[in-house]
């Protein structure tokens, strides 16, 4: 009698065993590894050995399939990241996308709506911070991984359109406006608009359909309310901030407490309703801001890590307890040189003139809003610390020598005049500027930034000088509709806030002052509003927006 002996998964070699198991889990590179549950239910030897509690290494594995990690490694050190980290990573990531794919958080129900628009949270999830901050940091992680997870598997674009544009939404922007009342300006807000515009795709509104015309009302408000919609925190006037204007988001970041300041909404905001307004005019004649989905689709390399990298370097910055006077994170150097081309757009000034007396946001819509070209050609020029690795040809034959360490960076000045003290001079020559204080003999050499490469190598020594700077002054001229005009402007330290002063040639056109940020790296958008320059600084003024991408 001969006995048959039934193979167990229990007598496979834990190697083999792993291997099995890894494959199970990334059958399907979207979503949770949900088809590892029936090998772990299938005995209490298996579960013991394949567990997320007793097998670190193997949901690491899984971890490093389905997300990004390369971003991670580069910023917090590859000594940090642990295969435990890792699979409680992987655990709390899935459980968020779950959760985003269920809607659960992107609605208010019942009769907490009417509370949630006069006391801010109430009637949203108690969930919502953290799932919109995790969401936040994964797409300032992302290589192609972490958005595929959030777009295809979460349906997060799906998920934002419910939050701004339902009436219900958590955001509750449509039912304020809808009242008459202003949409709330919170931290759970500015979140939500930077998701809408990193995973904006103008595919999803077709000109017509009835998402398309909400979405344009509600950004319309956020983008043009420049009197309840703060562009910069801390505010634009202060080119040296005294302090954090408020307390900084908490989330847990590879098992470890990380502080993030997000900033105010009224950048992406902008740049989605200049977007989406092309589709809802026939035809606009203006250049529009470079969706990010759009410029991945057209790129032939896969989408860099390092795109959003001057974001994370912001929204770090910002938390800090007190800012530094030296250029933080938030700004590559020499970024913004090169030709820009875009759109200026205005209100009516009679509609402006009543929002700031105190009318509702349906004045908005009854007002028309007038889009207008313009062709920016912009100069970057750097105060370099004393360093023989920075020393440049204009260096050596202006006399920079070796004491421009001691030599201190211009003062704050006029914020109306993108922060140049009064009495400020500026020659500039081939390879770079001379400014000189007001009521002194000193003279600063400012040398002009290096061409730069988007693709933000390494080795092409970019990294290593951006040590050095310790301000930034930008020249530059441009044409529109209006005439030619000049630029000449200075870039924030501690969060790269752009700050320029536009004064047309011809005519008596005045001076016109714009800021903003440049958000994104080799697809970037210069984006901001521009004001009157007669207004005081620390009160409302007449403003528009405008949008500038790199000539195309």
């Amino acid at each position: 009698m001969t006995l048959t002996v039934t193979p167990s998964l229990d007598s496979i070699p834990q190697e083999v065993l792993e291997h099995i198991a890894f494959y199970t889990a990334t059958d399907n590179f979207l979503g949770p590894p949900a088809a590892l549950v029936p090998l772990l239910s299938s005995s209490r030897k298996i579960h013991s050995r394949l567990s997320i509690a007793h097998n670190h290494h193997l949901y690491a594995a899984i971890f490093a399939y389905k997300f990004d990690l390369q971003p991670a490694i580069r910023r917090l050190g590859a000594d940090r990241i642990t295969p435990g980290l890792l699979a409680a990573e992987l655990k709390r990531r899935c459980g968020h996308l779950r959760r985003i794919r269920g809607y659960v958080d992107a609605l208010v129900v019942g009769e907490e709506m009417k509370g949630s628009r006069s006391l801010g949270d109430r009637g949203r999830s108690h969930m919502l911070g953290d799932v919109l901050l995790q969401a936040y940091v994964l797409i300032l992680e992302n290589e192609g991984k972490n958005e595929a997870q959030l777009r295809h598997y979460a349906r997060l674009g799906e998920w934002l359109q419910r939050y701004w544009f339902d009436e219900r939404g958590a955001s509750t922007a449509l039912a304020c406006i809808q009242e008459g009342n202003w949409p709330p300006n919170d931290d759970l807000n500015s979140i939500a608009m930077w998701l809408f515009w990193f995973l904006l795709k103008p595919a999803d509104y077709p000109r017509g359909c009835e998402m398309l015309g909400k979405a344009a009302s509600v950004l319309k408000v956020f983008a043009l309310a420049a009197h309840k919609y703060e562009l910069a925190s801390p505010s634009w006037v202060d080119f040296i901030p005294e302090s954090r204007p408020r307390d900084p988001q908490y989330i847990t970041h590879y098992e470890q407490p990380c502080q993030l300041f997000v900033p105010p909404l009224a950048t992406p905001a902008i740049l989605s309703y200049l977007t989406l307004i092309s589709l809802v005019a026939d035809k606009v004649g203006c250049q529009t801001p470079v969706a990010p989905s759009t410029a991945t689709c057209r790129s032939k390399q896969p989408q860099q890590s390092r795109e959003w990298e001057c974001e994370w370097g912001r929204s770090l910055s910002l938390a800090q307890d007190e800012y530094d006077r030296v250029p933080s994170d938030s700004f590559r150097p020499g970024s913004i040189q090169g030709v820009w081309e875009g759109m200026f757009t205005y209100t009516e000034f009679t509609i402006y003139a009543a929002l700031l007396r105190g009318d509702p946001p349906p004045t908005l819509h009854r007002g028309i809003v007038v889009q207008h070209r313009q062709t920016w050609k912009l100069r970057e020029h750097h105060l370099m610390s004393a360093s023989d690795s920075t020393r440049s040809d204009f260096g050596t034959e202006m006399g920079r020598g070796a004491d421009i360490e001691a030599i201190s960076p211009l003062p704050p000045g006029d914020p109306l005049r993108s922060y140049f003290p009064t009495g400020t001079s500026i020659l500039e020559h081939r390879n770079g500027i001379e400014v000189r204080r007001p009521g002194t003999k000193e003279v600063l050499h400012y040398q002009r930034a290096p061409p730069l490469s988007l693709a933000w190598s390494t080795s092409c020594g970019d990294e290593t000088n951006r040590k050095y700077v310790r301000d930034i002054i930008i020249t530059g001229e441009g044409h529109s509709a209006w005439g030619q005009f000049n630029l000449v402007g200075r870039v924030r330290p501690c969060d790269g806030f752009v700050s320029l002063s536009k004064e047309y040639v011809d005519g008596d056109r005045g001076t016109w002052l714009y800021r903003g940020y440049l958000v994104g790296n080799a697809n970037g958008n210069l984006a901001g509003r521009w004001r009157d320059t007669l207004s005081p600084a620390n009160m409302p003024g007449y403003e528009g927006c405008f949008t500038m991408s790199r000539r195309r």
